[in-house]
């Protein structure tokens, strides 16, 4: 299930942020702001439980979440959506996925992994800013399962169709949200119009 999140404040950010002109401070600041507006969205439907609620006033009913929650940023540009669902989730745990494209065969490389335990008891957001391939965000999300996890959401910034239907087809149980449907890859397996390298811009290493 895909699904583009069209908000106004979303797509003010992001025009802003694809600008070459927008540096590695105001990329960084503009990424946790879209995280947090996609929050939301990403987590809506998530089983919630009643409970009392004590009020200055008397005893009535809540809500609370029915279980935890785990964000995933695959390593290093999903960094730059951990702080804006962190803003709105701070009681989540982290767990972190490292995951390098090889860019002779676009495939993506794993070289670290650590995450809590019982994911099975969790719901999981895995955090990646590019959807393009489609080839990382797959071998995160199979990699979540390896580990246990049940219950798995994929939130993007950009996505291209080619990426969408790669995971459709590799995991299509699996929610796929994005800021942005963009056209297509170019032959390097960029996104375009896309923004560029969102890691190289996030952190100051565009050549």
């Amino acid at each position: 299930m895909f699904r583009t999140i069209d908000h106004p404040l979303i797509l003010d950010e992001l025009t802003r942020l694809r600008e070459p002109s927008c540096d590695s401070a105001e990329f960084r600041q503009r990424m946790r702001r879209i995280a947090s507006l996609m929050v939301p969205y990403v987590t809506e439907g998530l089983a919630t439980h009643v409970v009392p609620c004590s009020t200055p006033l008397e005893i009535t009913s809540g809500h609370l979440l029915s279980r935890g929650i785990t964000l995933v940023p695959v390593l290093r540009a999903g960094l730059a959506f951990l702080d804006g669902f962190l803003d709105l989730m701070p009681q989540a745990s982290v767990a972190h996925i490292g995951l390098a494209r090889n860019e002779t065969t676009l495939l993506p490389e794993p070289y670290y992994m650590k995450h809590p335990p019982a994911l099975h008891e969790r719901d999981i957001i895995v955090l990646d800013p590019m959807l393009a391939t489609g080839g990382s965000a797959v071998e995160a999300v199979r990699r979540m399962k390896e580990a246990g996890a049940g219950s798995v959401r994929f939130a993007c910034l950009v996505a291209a169709p080619e990426g969408v239907a790669t995971m459709e087809s590799a995991h299509p149980e699996v929610p796929v949200f994005a800021a942005a449907l963009d056209r297509c890859l170019n032959e390097k397996g960029y996104i375009l119009p896309g923004l560029g390298d969102a890691g190289d811009r996030m952190f100051g290493t565009c050549a």
